[in-house]
């Protein structure tokens, strides 16, 4: 165990980092502290003298990578600046990749969460349920209770959806919402087929069970 009470060290500092290494997932102050040791401040000032590192300066070459705190913790990304070159470079598992049409579902949910299917398929236009079911696979959202009026399942994100994106909270997403239409466009599907939507989502949340 690493004594918290003595000076940030090259130990400590390799620590943090071999933690961050093989971490999938933010890892927050609390998990970094007991991992090594140490405490919480011992933790906020390594992880400072890392960035510091990493950034460089007139003394030290910038590094390819940086630490960044997301999703209420701290991971390691590859630096933007080379965006270009990564994307380039990982040219393998574009299967992995979401479809358009998953991509424009988990920015309608993103912005007008917790909200139903029946909503997110009047706003865009189209069924969701595939991609739904792909977004719940994914773990990028979650089911968030019912809707009141129609028993409706609602949608909201995950913790792992501000991971993938690199954001600390939902307040950091990008000021598009009011680019989106507004929920009463629900009514445009007619009353009676937003009705039928949210009734067949409540059949399969029972075949679920």
């Amino acid at each position: 165990m690493i004594d918290g009470s003595t000076m940030i060290d090259d130990e400590i500092l390799a620590g943090i980092e071999a933690v961050l290494m093989v971490s999938d997932s933010a890892v927050s102050t609390a998990d970094l502290a007991s991992a090594l040791g140490i405490d919480e401040d011992t933790v906020t000032s390594a992880i400072a003298a890392l960035k510091a590192d990493y950034d460089g300066d007139e003394n030290r070459r910038q590094r390819g990578f940086e630490i960044r705190r997301v999703a209420g913790g701290f991971r390691i990304f590859s630096r933007g600046d080379y965006r270009d070159i990564v994307s380039d470079f990982l040219t393998t598992g574009q299967s992995a990749k979401l479809s358009q049409a998953a991509l424009e579902t988990l920015a309608v949910i993103a912005y007008r969460q917790p909200i139903s299917r029946p909503r997110i398929a009047a706003i865009r236009g189209v069924s969701v349920d595939g991609v739904i079911r792909t977004l719940l696979l994914r773990g990028l959202i979650v089911e968030a209770g019912k809707e009141a009026t129609t028993s409706a399942l609602l949608y909201a994100t995950t913790h792992q959806f501000l991971d993938v994106l690199g954001l600390d909270s939902l307040d950091d997403l990008p000021d598009i919402a009011p680019y989106l239409p507004e929920d009463s466009g629900v009514d445009e599907f007619g009353a009676e087929t937003a009705e039928v939507l949210a009734q067949d989502e409540s059949e399969m949340s029972r075949d679920d069970d």
